[in-house]
């Protein structure tokens, strides 16, 4: 029986969309594709390269599947490959979004590169061309792609933004002359799929008005324009993975413990494998509206508050205050609390954006503003300066930041769990407020590079009685 449930993760019919360089096309590309081969009976699983939060949520809409993360500084390359294969065996198709240009990349080998993504997991790459202001010129962009390492197996090109039947003819008789792969589509201008953006990337689709009818636009024209037929049959064209064992779970449970979880338009910004990692370890989540419930769920014996865009809703989080006293009250009698970005700025004194401030849950000693530029961006390395109930003396961590926010005053009278030996955090040499059994960061880690992080979590709320 078990290996069989490996032999069945062998064969998983993969595709990765990237392309040369960023904003060239490859979301709006994604989306039409999962939906149009959703539309068409396929269950397709849709996977992001790297950290990102919000391309997952369009996936998601897309596909009508959950979409997860891939990303080897993260995750590690085993942790990848153990992901992709338990998250895409349950669906018919795999596809996969690369980030930034199929060869960017921390390290100059390209290990952590969509094109090193590509190559871990044996997937064809659907490449998407910005066609503007060259034409036989794209064969020598996509014959760079090839000839570069990480070497990946570009099956197809997808022609983006043409100006005319004449512009896309010149590019495919010279990608497919010099490069020997066929052109499977050529999308003209269309201004009506700019999804809009705001100043951590993409919107949430929760906050894209007629998000779903842009995702249809997005079905109709690669429908139109691509050779949908031999799109999907590029998928079929990945090799066999080696054997990977697809246990159902990785993780032992510890005990039961019901834990809360911020969950609504203020704070969306959790990876699936984290929840799914809690549960296995014998948590039992309760989703909590943190503008519309006036008190917690009865028995909650730990909260997690993940990241988002609180600022966008500070108006709503400040008039539920009784829902901030109580949660201020559970801390203070020792109630866990792990929390990320966005829920860090819940914690703190008071909020300022857009020139107006506002009164938060006061449970952490410092005020929150924002700036007009990101105060810290990218992947983070800490190392554990404490022992603490999260995590030992000495450990190392990797997660990513991406936030405009920051205290705007000294924050001396904390107590850090973690010194910063890459990226920002909190005050640029410390992130990790540690309060009681409250932790509180800016730092977004997952689960499956952290593996002991869910278990102590649920450890330490099913100890927790209030």
């Amino acid at each position: 029986m078990y290996r069989q449930a490996v032999m069945e993760c062998l064969s998983l019919p993969r595709l990765m969309i990237s392309a040369p360089h960023k904003s060239s096309g490859k979301t709006t590309l994604m989306l039409g594709i999962a939906a149009s081969l959703s539309g068409r009976g396929d269950a397709v699983t849709c996977f992001k390269k790297g950290p990102d939060y919000i391309d997952p949520m369009w996936h998601r809409l897309a596909s009508g599947r959950e979409s997860y993360n891939l990303d080897p500084w993260l995750m590690g390359s085993e942790g990848c490959l153990a992901s992709f294969v338990r998250n895409g065996s349950g669906g018919t198709l795999s596809l996969v979004e690369g980030n930034h240009g199929l060869h960017d990349g921390l390290s100059l080998d390209g290990s952590d590169s969509s094109a090193g993504l590509a190559s871990l997991l044996q997937a064809p790459v659907l490449l998407v061309i910005d066609s503007r202001k060259m034409n036989r010129g794209a064969a020598g962009i996509v014959m760079g792609m090839q000839a570069m390492e990480p070497h990946t197996v570009i099956a197809g090109v997808i022609l983006n933004q043409v100006r005319s039947e004449r512009h896309a003819d010149k590019q495919r008789l010279a990608i497919e002359t010099w490069c020997k792969v066929p052109v499977l589509g050529a999308i003209p201008a269309d201004e009506r799929l700019s999804i809009a953006e705001r100043h951590l990337g993409l919107t949430t689709v929760g906050e894209t008005a007629g998000a779903e009818a842009c995702i249809g636009e997005a079905a109709d024209l690669v429908s139109r324009y691509c050779d949908m037929d031999a799109i999907r049959s590029l998928f079929f064209q990945a090799s066999p993975l080696p054997p990977v064992p697809c246990e159902e779970s990785r993780l032992t449970a510890v005990g039961k413990a019901r834990i809360g979880v911020f969950r609504d338009a203020a704070f969306c910004f959790y990876y699936p494998d984290n929840l799914r990692a809690l549960r296995e370890c014998g948590a039992e989540l309760v989703f909590i509206d943190s503008m519309r419930q006036a008190s917690l769920p009865s028995g909650i014996q730990g909260l997690y508050l993940g990241g988002g865009f609180p600022e966008s809703f500070f108006r709503e989080l400040e008039a539920n205050r009784a829902l901030m006293c109580e949660v201020r009250e559970r801390v203070n009698d020792g109630m866990p609390l792990y929390a990320e970005c966005g829920g860090l700025i819940w914690l703190s004194r008071s909020g300022t954006f857009g020139g107006k401030t506002f009164s938060l849950a006061g449970i952490l000693p410092f005020d929150i503003g924002f700036g007009v530029r990101p105060a810290g961006h990218g992947y983070l390395q800490l190392k554990s300066a404490v022992g603490s109930h999260w995590f030992d003396h000495g450990q190392a961590v990797r997660a990513h930041e991406f936030h405009y926010s920051s205290p705007l005053q000294d924050c001396g009278s904390c107590s850090w769990q973690f010194d910063v030996m890459r990226g920002r955090g909190v005050t640029g040499r410390h992130d990790g407020v540690l309060y009681n059994r409250l932790f509180a960061s800016y730092a977004h880690l997952h689960a499956i590079g952290n593996p002991q992080w869910a278990a102590r979590f649920t450890a330490l709320a099913g100890s927790w009685r209030a």
